[in-house]
């Protein structure tokens, strides 16, 4: 079944009560038993719940994988990831990856005896020299937030496997439409289902996907035991969001490349990162393993003040100045003190978050009115 099709049918049917073609919103904390230990399958809403299930099969469909694990933001779901770690284990992140993750890693974890190292992936050989006999999880994300940068999935899982270490990778930027991480080689995949799956700005939910049983058994125990399970209505919208994925990633990427070359011809602009341009670094990976490029961009300004990247971002009007990606309008918005606020300047900076760096979100809108709107802004400067 061609992805296409998945995003509306895969995981899901029609309601065997009423025929209603869409998923129920199965609205209950607790379910009827026919005697003690004797019911249909649900106790008790945290552990289980029929929204819930199709959504889950459903995106577990779409990354080619056997099961999936939803979660109440994508936050939640890199927080169960870690807890199937212990003591002294420790994790090879790229140094270029959502603040959110970085803040999770370093702030919450590491006081557990849980270690992180964060370095460059761009050549999988290079993570060898961090790889040692405690090591028991890579952390992958590609196209990284907010660089841009990628990363050899492939390369790095084999590396991986040779050795014993699970991989995951953060396929939030790419969306499943764009990158099926599970077929190079990964363990499991992780999304934040605010962005690209639910699309419409209007939900926050995380899901885990992988194709072990007994590791998808233990991300269950912890969905269940940790209690950050999403809600059937959450559930439902990320389900409504999914059957339009495919049409909405194609504008997504049209846009995005037309508002790529835009920039890069731009007098005001410095540096853009995008990775369909030829020069991009590991352009030619990216062009292997993902189907199109996608909607995310940034770049720099001449100058490098963040005077100018303020004066950018308070002169749109149809790019939102705000947090978060993926939805169908565009959104605009500066990583160093939004985004990727909780990593260290000096970190940030190493890895290319430098005062003039703008991310932007490119929705779905007509391509001309959005880079009019960029022209304007630009124009100001």
């Amino acid at each position: 079944m061609k992805i296409e099709t998945k995003t509306i049918h895969a995981g899901v049917s029609p309601d065997p009560v009423s025929g209603a073609i869409m998923t129920p919103i199965y609205q209950t904390s607790t379910y009827v038993q026919d005697a003690p230990g004797k019911h249909k399958g649900y106790e008790y809403a945290r552990t289980q719940n029929p929204t819930r299930d199709a959504l889950q099969n459903n995106l577990a469909a779409l990354e080619n994988a056997r099961f999936g694990v939803a979660f109440s933001s994508g936050l939640a779901a890199v927080d169960a990831i870690i807890k199937l770690l212990g003591p002294g284990d420790e994790v090879i992140a790229s140094n270029d990856l959502y603040g959110g993750t970085y803040r999770l890693f370093r702030k919450i974890f590491e006081k557990y005896g849980i270690r992180f190292h964060f370095t460059e992936m761009a050549e999988a050989n290079d993570i060898l020299t961090l790889v040692n006999e405690n090591t028991r999880l890579i952390w992958i994300e590609t196209p990284t937030n907010p660089m841009l940068n990628i990363i050899d999935i492939k390369a790095v899982c084999t590396l991986a496997r040779e050795r014993g270490i699970r991989t995951v990778v953060d396929n939030t930027f790419a969306s499943p439409y764009l990158q099926n991480p599970m077929d190079l080689g990964a363990d499991m995949v992780m999304h934040s289902a605010t962005k690209y799956l639910g699309g419409h700005s209007d939900v926050v939910l995380g899901a885990v996907l992988c194709s072990d049983e007994s590791l998808a058994e233990a991300l269950y125990f912890i969905q269940n035991s940790s209690g950050a399970v999403p809600g059937p209505q959450d559930c439902f919208l990320v389900l409504r969001g999914i059957k339009t994925l495919h049409v909405r990633m194609d504008r997504h990427c049209e846009n995005g490349r037309a508002i790529a070359a835009f920039l890069k011809n731009h007098e005001k602009v410095e540096k853009v990162y995008w990775p369909g341009f030829s020069d991009h670094p590991n352009h030619q990976t990216a062009a292997a393993q993902m189907r199109d490029f996608g909607g995310m961009i940034s770049f720099t300004l001449k100058g490098n003040r963040l005077e100018d990247a303020h004066k950018v971002l308070s002169n749109t009007r149809l790019f939102a100045l705000a947090e978060s990606l993926g939805g169908v309008e565009s959104l605009i918005g500066h990583p160093a003190s939004m985004t990727h606020a909780a990593i260290p300047k000096e970190e940030r900076e190493r890895s290319g978050v430098v005062d003039s760096l703008i991310r932007l979100s490119v929705g779905i809108e007509h391509k001309d009115d959005l880079i009019a709107d960029l022209e304007n802004a630009l124009g100001k400067l």
